[in-house]
């Protein structure tokens, strides 16, 4: 059986991975699965700062690598809106894809700051239980953390310029 294919992110927070991400899904047919929806299913309420974010993400690790994994293997193709934004992050995505051989594609979403700023202030405004954490600050925050990946990390890599 032909395993399915796995496609990731990455981008600046507010860049539109989410939105790319749900676009893609829908196109090819892809389960989506969403960090954000993960995190507020399972943490309601929990997470207001970036030390916060990093240690539930952390914990939702292991069973969404999991199930992607079993996913994938039953020929599935998986678009998962959750962020490769640093190479530890992308290390995670590679093991998912490399430890049972499957495809993958990383999408780097190069949006300016600028812009990723606005789009921010509108989601805070179509989102409102977003208002804590969808700020300049908490993105200059994640920014700090922000590395592209290069060519040489050795990924599928697809490159969208937008800044």
């Amino acid at each position: 059986m032909k395993t399915g294919q796995l496609t990731f992110f990455c981008g600046k927070m507010g860049a539109g991975k989410s939105t790319k991400s749900l676009e893609i899904a829908r196109a090819s047919g892809a389960v989506l699965l969403s960090e954000d929806d993960w995190l507020a299913s399972l943490y309601p309420g929990c997470i207001q700062t970036l030390q916060d974010y990093i240690e539930y993400s952390r914990r939702l690790k292991p069973p969404i690598k999991k199930l992607v994994q079993d996913m994938l293997l039953a020929g599935t193709d998986v678009v998962m809106d959750f962020p490769a934004n640093t190479v530890q992050q992308r290390q995670w995505f590679r093991a998912i894809y490399s430890e049972i051989n499957a495809p993958h594609q990383l999408i780097f979403i190069n949006q300016s700051d600028a812009v990723c700023l606005e789009q921010i202030a509108r989601r805070r405004e179509s989102h409102p239980e977003r208002a804590a954490t969808d700020t300049e600050e908490m993105f200059a925050s994640v920014s700090k953390h922000f590395v592209a990946p290069t060519a040489d990390e050795g990924f599928n890599l697809v490159t969208i310029n937008q800044a």
